[in-house]
């Protein structure tokens, strides 16, 4: 089967929307159910472009949103707190989201703050686990930005625990991933987390 550009959803790339359509068909017939009924005829199709859109990160290169950058002398934290976010998880491709925070300390430059909410939307839209999406924004703001520190937080609520499985409303993922002057110091890694969470470090809740 040929495959589609999925431009609308601004990803340069080439997804195979007709072989999803013919899978999820055969999912709909695997669960008893007739794909050719009304309610279901236009299914395949809309699932189709769902995942092209869920999954537009893979066709996406993050850095592209951290190349420009400016000179400042500003040497202390810069942190944005509560950038929501959804993903999928790899394991039974069901969604979690959540709220990202991440904080940098600059070593002469600094970036736009809107950039880092893209790179966490870029990074978000594919297939994977929280913990690793987690240590993928870490890496690529050091990598990218030559900060003297990052520090990544990301609190997620995960759809394969609320709705199937053990069925657990409420239960929230926190994972972190620390680099550079946040891991080797206990202050500044003290005070980053005093300025996501306040003095008591009280988990935020995820809405």
């Amino acid at each position: 089967m040929s495959s589609e550009t999925t431009s609308d959803f601004g990803a340069t790339s080439s997804i195979d929307l007709p072989r999803i359509e013919a899978a999820v068909r055969e999912i709909l017939i695997a669960v008893g159910e007739n794909p050719d009924r009304e309610g279901l005829r236009e299914t395949p199709r809309r699932m189709a472009r769902m995942y092209a859109e869920l999954f537009r990160g893979l066709h996406e290169d993050p850095r592209v949103h951290l190349r420009k950058s400016f000179a400042e002398k500003y040497d202390e934290i810069v942190l944005v707190r509560d950038i929501s976010f959804d993903s999928l998880c790899e394991h039974h491709m069901l969604p979690f989201m959540g709220k990202a925070h991440i904080g940098y300390l600059p070593d002469g430059r600094v970036v736009g703050l809107s950039k880092l909410a893209r790179v966490v939307q870029s990074v978000a839209h594919r297939p994977q686990v929280q913990e690793r999406m987690t240590e993928t924004i870490a890496d690529l703001l050091m990598d990218e930005l030559h900060a003297k520190g990052v520090a990544v937080i990301l609190e997620a609520v995960h759809t394969c625990m609320t709705v199937r499985g053990v069925t657990k409303p409420g239960a929230v993922c926190v994972t972190s991933a620390v680099r550079g002057a946040f891991r080797n110091k206990q202050s500044t890694r003290a005070e980053i987390l005093t300025l996501i969470y306040g003095e008591h470090r009280s988990i935020a809740s995820v809405s």
